[in-house]
């Protein structure tokens, strides 16, 4: 049964109930709530109203879900589809929370090949923003598609694979939403593996000098830079036969540590670089095995705002570098450190990651913290570097930018509207980036 909380975006308001992301800096105040439990329900929903936008986790830092009209959550189209053994293949609810498909697979003898280190997100949010672990031969979750299903702005159901329709597969799969609604999608999987995960503190200078070998020496490699003491938190993952070792992360202990670091720079900005230079102190080798799908994500009770850019990988250690330098120079007091991490390329028309090998570079900010400066003082090295936004996270391109950063974005455009004339799933963030309106 379809499950729906209707009222005036005024009433909504007053009754101290708006829709907030993760992070609580993006809130809207959607006139209708649905949680379709079919996919024909969903179908119905799309055909009646004039505006729609779907939300998954809310962890997406951009406004891309805020919605004043028609906000749909897919949790209610949740779980397994259909599996092939033979192949690997599976096909699964947009709905599905990435914290749910490790199980799911590994119950019928498959894993997804990667992950990010947060897998509170939904499939269909993770896809069709482009989301990634790291990896240089791993690419995004999304260039594991073989086939979608999307719901498109008269209600009728597509579904799309490179054999079908290539041009539409390719933009429907990394989307922002603005093509239709996702309700399935099969996954290219793997046989299920164990992960091998050390972390260890290394000076900057040293990971940055010998970047290349540790790009290939390990399987997955993810470094977080702390600008003002020049250490590094480094994070490798390799595939192993080894029993498990499921090594305690003490998250409640780091995460209360983080939140008063972060705090006491929030209160005392001269306070950073003395506790920057005690990460070595605060963070001790780990050691733990396990499988794939409980080893790559890790908890992340700390609310954060982030920007993050994808460069050319051949440029990716002197972008951190300087992007460490601004930071400090810019003087914004913040105790986050900066994330890289490795993405191999795909052919999606508005993926990060077309044409090539890139290298993701995070900045982060407390919650608490006006981001703003931050971002501000890192997003033109980044972008100086060739780099490309990262859908979900904050950024500030314009559409001119991102006719330029990304070579099929006028194709993307002109299909977008073929398939949704009247703008249905667009909000005013979307019609903003895709130039249908003045910044």
């Amino acid at each position: 049964m379809l499950t729906t909380i209707k009222t005036s975006a005024r009433d909504t308001r007053s009754l101290g109930t708006p829709w907030k992301n993760w992070s609580g800096s993006q809130v809207a105040h959607p006139s209708l709530r649905a949680m379709p439990s079919s996919e024909a329900e969903l179908s119905l929903l799309v055909q009646q109203q004039a505006r729609v936008r779907v939300v998954g986790a809310g962890h997406s830092f951009t406004p891309l879900a805020a919605t004043d009209d028609c906000m749909i959550s897919l949790d209610r189209l949740s779980g397994l589809v259909a599996h092939d053994t033979v192949s690997h293949q599976a096909k699964l609810w947009a709905g599905t929370r990435l914290f749910d498909c490790g199980p799911l697979l590994q119950s019928v003898g498959q894993a997804l090949p990667n992950m990010g280190d947060i897998d509170r997100q939904s499939l269909g949010g993770v896809i069709s923003t482009a989301t990634h672990g790291t990896g240089m031969g791993l690419p995004c979750i999304a260039a594991g598609v073989t086939e979608l299903r999307l719901v498109t702005a008269d209600g009728s159901v597509l579904s799309t694979s490179p054999q079908r329709d290539a041009d539409v597969f390719h933009a429907a799969a990394v989307s922002l939403g603005a093509l239709g609604v996702i309700s399935q999608v099969t996954l290219q999987n793997v046989a299920p593996f164990r992960l091998r995960e050390r972390v260890d503190v290394v000076p900057l200078d040293t990971v940055l000098g010998d970047l290349q070998r540790w790009k290939h020496e390990h399987r997955s490699f993810e470094l977080w830079a702390f600008p003002y003491s020049r250490q590094a938190i480094v994070k490798t993952l390799d595939i192993t036969d080894e029993p498990p070792q499921m090594q305690k992360k003490g998250g409640d202990a780091a995460d209360g540590l983080l939140r008063l670091c972060s705090e006491l720079t929030r209160m005392w900005p001269s306070l950073t670089a003395p506790l920057q230079k005690l990460v070595g102190r605060f963070v001790s080798p780990t050691l733990r095995i396990g499988d794939s799908w409980r080893i790559y994500p890790s908890e992340r009770h700390v609310p954060f705002n982030e920007m993050e850019y994808h460069v050319p990988a051949d440029v990716s250690a002197e972008a951190l570098d300087e992007a460490c330098h601004v930071s400090v120079n810019s003087r914004t007091a913040g105790f986050f450190p900066i994330e890289f991490r490795f993405v191999a390329g795909d052919s999606h028309w508005l993926s990060p990651f077309q044409g090539g090998g890139r290298a993701s570079i995070a900045v982060h900010q407390y919650y608490k913290q006006d981001y703003r400066p931050l971002f501000a003082a890192v997003e033109p090295i980044l972008r100086r570097y060739g780099g490309r936004p990262h859908w979900g996270k904050l950024h500030t391109a314009t559409h001119r930018d991102l006719l330029h950063m990304y070579p099929d974005f006028g194709r993307f455009l002109k299909l977008r509207a073929e398939l949704d004339p009247t703008a249905k799933f667009l909000n005013p963030y979307l019609q903003k980036i895709f130039g249908l309106v003045h910044a």
